[in-house]
């Protein structure tokens, strides 16, 4: 695996009523729901390793740890980053970040393990 720290992926994402804590069942106000967030920032860690990692593998999510810090209105656009801060051996360590018009909205970092695609699927239940 030869994938180089500092990868990094920019997502654009226009909050929608489908994005709100009520329509994910995390909370009772309609602004953008955690959940959105976590699947933005997998999107960009996503999105960074594309044409990165060899022929038969993918990665798939191990960790994420978020900080939700402001709420974030339906029709406001989201910005979320992903840089690839390190490696362990197939364990790739994202700082992940979201900003709307007004700032920072959440941080973290998100864990992605690489697989080869067959062998994890062999082991699915």
């Amino acid at each position: 695996m030869s994938v180089q720290t500092g990868l990094s992926a920019i997502v654009e994402h226009v909050v929608s009523d489908g994005d709100t804590a009520i329509a994910l069942h995390s909370g009772s106000v309609p602004v953008l729901g955690t959940p959105r967030i976590v699947a933005l920032f997998e999107e960009a860690a996503c999105r960074a390793l594309e044409g990165e990692l060899r022929t038969g593998e993918t990665s798939v999510g191990l960790r994420v740890e978020v900080t939700h810090l402001a709420p974030t209105k339906v029709g406001s656009t989201v910005r979320v980053e992903a840089t690839l801060d390190r490696t362990e051996g197939r364990r790739l360590v994202f700082n992940v970040s979201a900003s709307d018009s007004c700032g920072l909205i959440a941080a973290g970092k998100v864990t992605r393990v690489v697989v080869d695609i067959e062998t994890f699927l062999e082991k699915a239940r």
